[in-house]
């Protein structure tokens, strides 16, 4: 630990003698990748700087135990076990510091909603969770737009397909992927009975072109007239588009642009995403088996969490929490579940390392 520690106070100490260096301030695109870098190892460094002293401490004081001077064997003993203590605590933070960051977590992300069991609910429930992450976006001040909805008549969504731009949405936003369930009395219920509908979530990392290779030859693109609510066309033109990709038998679907040309760059867009997240699915997979993981299991289909209406609760099955501000989070306020599913796969990791 020590010498990784050391390491790392070298490398960010080196390059801050870079952002000082003439050649590397008058080009921008370098200043900005290393300034990047130089604020991702600040917080390491000011815990690892802590850590060396404080070690140089205990070794300070077990010195001092072994001398004559009873005074200050006392006052040794006394600052050896507190120091012992807090070097515990940094260890703990060092270690999910050091944990390898996942590449895609910067990324943009395309969210896909899916009304399942429970008919007009499930697609009322849809368009509840659209909300509540298009308000946790504007909290964040992240960029939304939408690709491809499909919608019924009394204000839910069988289908909603967004992109959302932001720093970190990938990294925030990739635990939601999975079933949400939605227990509460429906507006057409006359019998007051709760009923029980559900909703698919996927979180795609947006992928571009250099991170997905699509041969053109691989693709059957179907062009057709867009359509409106009931079916009614929208307009004249074949302006909508379906991409199938043959080798997987994924089918992208859009028809919100209003030119072909845009529905099948956004088209495009979602299949890239789409075979980027089935790679890194076939991985956590992989890795959940063997650690038995309960946060990141690739699995799109599993049941994740329960919004209860009638208990006001919601329960995220995964990490058998369960909270009472189901009206705050419902409307956008998620960061405390996501904090708790990132803390509950470090510590995942890390147990699997030891």
């Amino acid at each position: 630990m020590k010498e990784k520690l050391i390491s790392i106070i070298e490398k960010y100490n080196a390059i801050e003698n870079q952002m000082a260096d003439k050649d590397i301030l008058s080009d921008p695109e370098k200043l900005k990748n290393i300034a990047k870098e130089y604020k991702q190892l600040e917080p390491i460094v000011k815990i690892s700087r802590e850590y060396l002293n404080l070690m140089d401490q205990i070794i300070d004081s077990e010195e001092i135990l072994d001398g004559d001077d009873l005074e200050l064997k006392e006052i040794a003993e006394e600052d050896l076990l507190l120091n012992k203590q807090r070097i515990l605590e940094l260890e703990k933070d060092l270690k999910i510091k050091l944990l390898p960051k996942d590449p895609l977590d910067n990324k943009n992300i395309i969210l896909e909603i899916r009304a399942g069991t429970g008919g007009d609910e499930a697609a009322l429930f849809a368009a509840d969770l659209f909300r509540m992450y298009s308000h946790f976006a504007e909290k964040y001040n992240w960029d939304k737009e939408m690709i491809a909805s499909n919608e019924i008549g009394i204000g839910g969504f069988k289908e909603v397909i967004i992109s959302i731009q932001g720093k970190g949405a990938y990294g925030m936003l990739k635990y939601e992927s999975g079933v949400h369930r939605v227990q509460r009395v429906p507006e057409t219920e006359t019998g007051g009975r709760v009923h029980t509908s559900a909703a698919t979530v996927a979180i795609l990392p947006e992928a571009e072109e250099v991170d997905i290779e699509i041969n053109e030859s691989d693709l059957k693109i179907d062009t057709y007239r867009a359509s409106g609510a009931g079916g009614q066309h929208v307009n004249k033109t074949e302006s909508a588009i379906r991409i199938t990709h043959n080798p997987t038998g994924l089918v992208v679907t859009c028809q919100d642009e209003s030119s072909q040309h845009k529905n099948r760059a956004a088209a495009m867009k979602v299949l890239r995403s789409r075979l980027l997240a089935n790679e890194k699915e076939k991985v956590a997979a992989e890795r959940a088996a063997e650690r038995k993981s309960l946060v990141s299991t690739g699995d799109r289909s599993a049941k994740i969490r329960t919004y209860n209406f009638p208990q006001g609760r919601v329960t995220d099955h995964r990490i058998n929490f369960t909270s009472y501000r189901l009206s705050e989070i419902i409307n956008g306020d998620v960061d405390e579940l996501i904090e708790k599913l990132k803390i509950a796969e470090q510590q995942d990791i890390l147990s699997s390392n030891i």
